[in-house]
């Protein structure tokens, strides 16, 4: 596995099977978009198979603050390290920003806590007419 902190290289054909179980998932196209449009990005490439098959991604003012809105690994290569494998990597990258938040579901709070992070409440608000990320005609 090779972990990279850029996208060089990679191609809308090398995102295939990501956002699992997603009513309305991002296409491969609108998924590149999205990794070279966010501040930070960290992906995990298997060489063998020519694709990606995990990523992290992060937005941030560069000063203070931070956000991670995107771990994903292939549900193939989960419970492999390779999602603690990107998050100590981004964490890493980030390591000069004050505040550095997500957002996840209860069940993964004790993963995270595992890499260091802490619960703290939150707001969302969600348009899931935008879930796929496409443009509304």
């Amino acid at each position: 596995m090779i972990y990279k902190n850029s996208i060089d290289g990679i191609s809308s054909d090398m995102l295939n099977g990501f956002f699992d179980g997603w009513p309305n998932p991002p296409s491969p196209e609108t998924h590149l978009k999205m990794l070279k449009n966010s501040s930070s990005v960290v992906i995990a490439f298997d060489e063998q198979e020519n694709k990606v098959v995990g990523f992290i991604t992060a937005i941030s003012d560069g000063i203070l603050s931070a956000y991670i809105p995107f771990l994903e690994v292939l549900p193939a290569y989960q419970s492999k390290g390779i999602g603690n494998a990107l998050v100590k990597r981004m964490l890493e990258e980030l390591k000069d920003i004050y505040m550095i938040d997500l957002c996840c579901d209860d069940d993964l709070v004790p993963y995270y806590e595992k890499l260091g992070m802490f619960r703290a409440n939150g707001m969302l608000f969600r348009n899931y007419e935008r879930q796929s990320g496409a443009v509304n005609e």
